[in-house]
């Protein structure tokens, strides 16, 4: 497989030279059924052959096997995902291609490959999770195959990935309502290396999700503690629950476009203090915790110099949160209060929001709501 040239990573000692796109599972879904397609009407085994791409681009992907067995051919091909720590990249996809009398096209998910069970995605509750563009893709190969052929008759499209049940565990696919396995993704059928669009778009689905099976109530976390602590605080559902990890701001653009009476954020002390400050995306990459600003923040409720400075000699911003506690200024509920005024500059002012900043433990170290603000 060879995916198009992709954008270039800053060089450090350890990588000099470009980082590799990679292609997504539709894509690969795309390839195998064309090359299984061709073997049952024209007899071709094909080891090699070239799709195109939504958005353009014309990559030229290899058949890992073929084979024929009757009236079906199944295609296998290995998902590159090029430098992007993507949950599939080197697993096998498959395809089997049944041809039928009836023009028109049937998609069956295969093994490894989930079932929606919840309403709110882009599919109807019980289709095979093989999103509309694949589908489009592959409906649009096989159409111009057919017609090259002078077959007048459809395609029963059956699509899985070899241990997809158990990579699925490691993608958000349970809490989004796809059970069984992977989804078959793709809207550009590129992948961008450290792109957040898939995990983005994992945020927006299970807003989605939630908004249309009636919940009023959403949470937003950052991590597993988080979601601990608003599942025992406030007794939400796990489909209430939208694990956004560090992209604040993408959880709450999405919601000022579909939004709920209701919101609650929680994040690790240290997160909150990063959004607190203004940054929208907390990676590490993206920004580092300010201690000076954590200094200042302090100052503003009583801190000493000596407090200050010792908050801006920290090395965590949990140790800066013990001097605090220590010293009873309570920076976590000035935290919270900054982020509840961030939060609000996304969303309507007639939404309930809540803010509660936890520790590593999980236990609550500072809180706002409308209630507390000044």
């Amino acid at each position: 497989m060879t995916p198009s040239s992709g954008s270039m990573r800053p060089e450090t000692p350890e990588y000099r030279g470009p980082l590799r796109t990679g292609l997504t599972t539709g894509a690969c879904a795309t390839a195998a059924s064309l090359a299984a397609a061709r073997l049952l009407l024209t007899g071709k085994r094909t080891t090699a052959l070239t799709i195109r791409l939504p958005r353009g681009g014309e990559p030229e992907m290899t058949i890992a096997d073929l084979m024929c067995t009757g009236d079906s051919a199944t295609a296998g091909i290995i998902k590159d995902a090029g430098d992007d720590p993507d949950a599939t990249h080197g697993a096998r996809l498959w395809v089997e291609i049944r041809l039928l009398q009836r023009p028109g096209f049937e998609f069956v998910a295969g093994a490894g490959v989930g079932t929606v069970t919840r309403k709110g995605l882009s599919l109807a509750v019980g289709e095979p999770a093989i999103n509309p563009v694949p589908r489009q893709m592959i409906t649009e190969h096989l159409q111009q195959l057919a017609e090259e052929a002078d077959f007048t008759g459809g395609f029963r499209v059956t699509v899985g990935v070899d241990n997809g049940e158990k990579i699925a565990l490691r993608t958000m696919n349970g809490r989004l309502g796809i059970i069984g396995g992977l989804s078959v993704l793709g809207t550009t059928g590129i992948v961008r290396p450290f792109s957040c669009a898939a995990y983005i778009a994992s945020i927006h689905q299970s807003v989605d999700v939630a908004r249309a099976n009636g919940l009023t109530h959403l949470a937003g976390c950052t991590g597993g503690t988080s979601e601990l602590f608003v599942s025992r605080q406030y007794g939400l559902s796990e489909m209430a629950i939208v694990e956004m990890g560090d992209l604040f701001g993408a959880l709450l653009k999405y919601l000022r476009r579909n939004s709920v009476p209701r919101f609650t954020l929680v994040s690790g002390f240290g997160k909150l203090s990063k959004f607190a400050a203004g940054h929208p995306d907390t990676h590490s990459r993206k920004c580092a915790i300010d201690l000076p600003w954590l200094a200042r923040q302090a100052a503003a409720l009583g801190a000493t110099e000596t407090l200050q400075a010792m908050i801006s000699r920290s090395n965590t911003s949990i140790e800066t949160l013990g001097y605090c506690q220590q010293a009873g200024i309570p920076l976590g509920d000035r935290l919270a209060q900054l982020a509840l005024a961030r939060v609000y500059a996304y969303l309507p002012a007639d939404i309930g929001v809540a803010v509660c900043a936890i520790d590593r433990g999980g236990e609550l170290v500072g809180y706002a709501d409308r209630a507390t603000q000044p």
